[in-house]
């Protein structure tokens, strides 16, 4: 017979994988074995693979790989598939982790297919050497679906952090929302930032207790690099380039965009620096060549236009504080900016992050030069729209993400209570 304390201990083995796994390695015996068991698996560390390889999953997983390897109750490994090998290197160091895996799969002029098949066959040696208790990957790329497959194929249990975003628009933006989607249906753990996106997986009939909202972790990478205080965007800068000018920060990178939407916000770009004489425009130009090749041959000789290479993420950080608004596509700078209290005018027709919009301080302007003009001038011109779309609190996180998904990574393995959930409030006026 077991204690009433051994009793008590057993009743706290609430996850039901946790159970199956004792059973199925053999636990039928008498009650002391499986109990025997229970306390082992107490103390055996839960061994998290992590796959990440572009510049935003670095950003936002680092905060959860870095509690992770700090908590004995974790043996944490880090597989990076390199698909974003110039943006992604300099920043392990700066958010101090470091891959155990670099699989290096960046070829030139790579598909959509090559990025899949060649992660997929690296990956899977790398699973059945290190037998993960949970595979973790982050957002919509393909790295991440590539992860969540490979752990599926080994049945093993997948972590989706940043779970369920939704455009509702299956090519837009493409391939990330099918992604997301691909990944909804074999995680067995979905992290949503927001309510919303918890809604949006409800609405799919997942499981509502594998979903936990633990705001964005993207609000912590940010806390992390801001508290470093490595201002350094004047080194990318002409001298004096920024003195008694507003900035417009630009970044626009996704699929859809290429071609004749980039050539679009091109054009507009050109007419509000003949506008307005006060204006710079910093754009970060993506190492994509569908990306490049556009910008330079349209913007390369424009005044007060800078033509920038991706941007060191600490530069990044104080280019969004400095700037007097921004235009973007990225999912990323939609989560920071409201920290800066920065409007952001989002180049898309859609988006998965509709709590921005909220707030008033996101707008979107889809991808016709006219209304790019437009809308810039309208904030560059008239200060009560301007103070309206100055957000007044961040709606995607405070700071304590990674702290939430360790502690339900806990919950999930039976070894500490389910974590409360984030919920992003307005300050009361």
């Amino acid at each position: 017979m077991l204690s009433t304390e051994g009793l008590s201990c057993l009743a706290a083995l609430s996850s039901q994988a946790e159970t199956s796994r004792f059973f199925q390695n053999g636990c039928r015996g008498d009650a002391a074995a499986l109990f025997e068991g229970f306390c082992f698996s107490m103390r055996k560390p839960i061994r998290v693979l992590t796959v990440l390889g572009t510049r935003p999953e670095v950003i936002k997983l680092s905060p959860i790989v870095r509690a992770m390897a700090a908590d004995v109750r974790f043996t944490s490994i880090l597989a990076s598939t390199a698909q974003h090998r110039e943006m992604i290197d300099g920043l392990f160091e700066l958010l101090s982790i470091k891959p155990d895996y670099d699989l290096d799969i960046i070829q030139h002029d790579q598909s959509l297919s090559d990025i899949t098949t060649r992660s997929l066959s690296l990956l899977d040696p790398i699973l059945s050497e290190h037998r993960p208790d949970l595979v973790a990957v982050q957002g919509d790329t393909t790295s991440a679906f590539v992860g969540a497959l490979a752990a599926f194929y080994r049945r093993i249990p997948v972590a989706h952090i940043e779970a369920g975003l939704r455009s509702h628009n299956r090519m837009h933006p493409y391939p990330e929302e099918a992604n997301r989607r691909m990944i909804s249906c074999l995680a067995d753990l979905h992290f949503a930032p927001t309510v919303g996106s918890a809604s949006n997986l409800l609405q799919e009939k997942v499981d509502p207790g594998s979903i936990f909202v633990s705001g964005n972790s993207v609000i912590d990478s940010l806390n992390y690099v801001t508290s470093l205080k490595r201002a350094s965007l004047h080194n990318h800068l002409p001298q004096g380039a920024l003195d008694n000018h507003r900035m417009i920060l630009v970044t626009a990178h996704r699929r859809e965009n290429h071609g004749d939407p980039l050539r679009n916000l091109c054009r507009a770009l050109s007419e509000l620096v003949q506008r307005f004489p006060d204006l710079q425009v910093v754009y970060p130009v993506h190492l994509n060549p569908n990306v490049t090749g556009t910008v330079r041959r349209c913007l390369g000789n424009q005044g007060r236009i800078h033509l920038l290479d991706p941007l060191p993420y600490p530069a990044l950080v104080e280019a969004m504080r400095r700037a007097y608004l921004i235009i973007t596509d990225s999912g990323g700078i939609q989560e920071e900016a409201p920290t800066f209290r920065k409007p952001v005018l989002v180049f898309r027709s859609t988006t998965e992050r509709p709590e921005g919009l909220e707030t008033g301080g996101v707008r979107l302007i889809g991808q016709q030069r006219r209304e790019i003009v437009c809308q810039a001038t309208r904030l560059l011109t008239d200060p009560t729209a301007y103070r309206r779309m100055r957000a007044s609190f961040n709606p995607y996180g405070d700071g304590r993400a990674a702290q939430r998904i360790i502690q339900a990574c806990l919950h999930y393995f039976g070894k500490a209570e389910r974590p409360q959930d984030f919920v992003s409030l307005e300050p009361a006026a």
